[in-house]
Protein backbone atom coordinates (compact mmCIF):
# COMPACT_ATOMS: atom_id res chain seq x y z
CA UNK A 1 0.00 0.00 0.00
CA UNK A 2 2.81 2.43 0.86
CA UNK A 3 4.55 1.73 -2.46
CA UNK A 4 1.41 2.54 -4.49
CA UNK A 5 0.91 5.75 -2.53
CA UNK A 6 4.58 6.72 -2.96
CA UNK A 7 4.45 6.01 -6.71
CA UNK A 8 1.22 7.97 -7.08
CA UNK A 9 2.68 10.89 -5.16
CA UNK A 10 5.85 10.91 -7.28
CA UNK A 11 3.83 10.74 -10.52
CA UNK A 12 1.57 13.57 -9.33
CA UNK A 13 4.55 15.71 -8.36
CA UNK A 14 6.22 14.89 -11.68
CA UNK A 15 3.20 16.16 -13.58
CA UNK A 16 3.02 19.27 -11.41
CA UNK A 17 6.65 20.00 -12.33
CA UNK A 18 5.91 19.39 -16.03
CA UNK A 19 3.00 21.86 -15.84
CA UNK A 20 5.20 24.41 -14.03
CA UNK A 21 7.85 23.93 -16.73
CA UNK A 22 5.27 24.62 -19.44
CA UNK A 23 4.12 27.74 -17.61
CA UNK A 24 7.78 28.69 -17.15
CA UNK A 25 8.26 28.64 -20.91
CA UNK A 26 5.98 31.68 -21.05
CA UNK A 27 6.68 33.38 -17.70
CA UNK A 28 10.28 34.45 -17.18
CA UNK A 29 10.23 34.05 -13.40
CA UNK A 30 9.58 30.28 -13.50
CA UNK A 31 12.58 28.24 -14.65
CA UNK A 32 11.61 25.59 -17.21
CA UNK A 33 14.68 23.34 -17.21
CA UNK A 34 14.97 22.65 -13.45
CA UNK A 35 11.29 21.70 -13.33
CA UNK A 36 11.77 19.26 -16.21
CA UNK A 37 14.83 17.75 -14.55
CA UNK A 38 12.85 17.28 -11.33
CA UNK A 39 9.98 15.68 -13.24
CA UNK A 40 12.44 13.40 -15.04
CA UNK A 41 13.95 12.29 -11.71
CA UNK A 42 10.52 11.60 -10.20
CA UNK A 43 9.31 9.69 -13.25
CA UNK A 44 12.52 7.63 -13.35
CA UNK A 45 11.61 6.25 -9.91
CA UNK A 46 7.86 5.91 -10.41
CA UNK A 47 6.79 5.61 -14.05
CA UNK A 48 8.99 4.24 -16.84
CA UNK A 49 6.30 5.28 -19.34
CA UNK A 50 6.30 8.96 -18.33
CA UNK A 51 10.10 8.94 -17.98
CA UNK A 52 10.41 7.68 -21.56
CA UNK A 53 7.82 10.22 -22.70
CA UNK A 54 9.99 13.09 -21.43
CA UNK A 55 13.17 11.62 -22.90
CA UNK A 56 11.48 11.08 -26.28
CA UNK A 57 10.04 14.60 -26.49
CA UNK A 58 11.24 16.31 -29.66
CA UNK A 59 11.85 19.72 -28.04
CA UNK A 60 13.57 18.99 -24.75
CA UNK A 61 14.20 15.23 -24.85
CA UNK A 62 17.77 15.39 -26.19
CA UNK A 63 18.84 17.86 -23.50
CA UNK A 64 17.20 15.77 -20.78
CA UNK A 65 18.91 12.62 -22.09
CA UNK A 66 22.24 14.40 -22.01
CA UNK A 67 21.56 15.67 -18.49
CA UNK A 68 20.53 12.24 -17.27
CA UNK A 69 23.59 10.53 -18.77
CA UNK A 70 26.37 12.87 -17.70
CA UNK A 71 24.94 15.98 -15.97
CA UNK A 72 26.05 18.30 -18.77
CA UNK A 73 24.45 20.58 -21.36
CA UNK A 74 25.66 21.38 -24.84
CA UNK A 75 26.85 24.87 -25.67
CA UNK A 76 24.05 25.08 -28.23
CA UNK A 77 21.46 24.37 -25.51
CA UNK A 78 23.02 27.01 -23.28
CA UNK A 79 22.86 29.56 -26.10
CA UNK A 80 19.20 28.72 -26.82
CA UNK A 81 18.30 29.00 -23.13
CA UNK A 82 20.18 32.29 -22.85
CA UNK A 83 18.41 33.78 -25.87
CA UNK A 84 15.00 32.73 -24.52
CA UNK A 85 15.79 34.17 -21.09
CA UNK A 86 16.98 37.45 -22.58
CA UNK A 87 13.93 37.72 -24.87
CA UNK A 88 11.42 36.86 -22.15
CA UNK A 89 12.98 39.22 -19.64
CA UNK A 90 13.30 42.02 -22.21
CA UNK A 91 9.59 41.77 -22.96
CA UNK A 92 8.84 41.76 -19.23
CA UNK A 93 11.04 44.81 -18.70
CA UNK A 94 9.22 46.66 -21.48
CA UNK A 95 5.84 45.74 -20.00
CA UNK A 96 6.98 47.07 -16.63
CA UNK A 97 8.25 50.36 -18.05
CA UNK A 98 8.57 52.96 -15.31
CA UNK A 99 8.51 50.47 -12.43
CA UNK A 100 12.20 50.63 -11.64
CA UNK A 101 12.20 48.35 -8.58
CA UNK A 102 10.50 45.53 -10.49
CA UNK A 103 12.76 46.04 -13.48
CA UNK A 104 15.88 45.84 -11.28
CA UNK A 105 14.50 42.67 -9.68
CA UNK A 106 13.90 41.11 -13.10
CA UNK A 107 17.39 42.00 -14.30
CA UNK A 108 18.79 40.39 -11.16
CA UNK A 109 16.79 37.20 -11.71
CA UNK A 110 17.81 37.07 -15.37
CA UNK A 111 21.48 37.46 -14.49
CA UNK A 112 21.18 34.76 -11.82
CA UNK A 113 19.56 32.35 -14.29
CA UNK A 114 22.21 33.07 -16.92
CA UNK A 115 24.96 32.57 -14.33
CA UNK A 116 23.63 29.15 -13.33
CA UNK A 117 23.10 28.03 -16.92
CA UNK A 118 26.65 28.91 -17.90
CA UNK A 119 28.06 27.32 -14.74
CA UNK A 120 26.77 23.85 -15.83
CA UNK A 121 29.47 21.69 -17.38
CA UNK A 122 29.48 21.27 -21.16
CA UNK A 123 29.99 18.03 -23.02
Amino acid sequence: MKTKFKNGLMITLGWIFVILAIIGAFLPILPTTPFLILALALFSKSSPRFHKMLLDNQWFGPSLKQWEQNKTLSRKTKYKASVLIILAFTISLMLLYGRIKLQVMLVGIALLLLFFIWKIREN
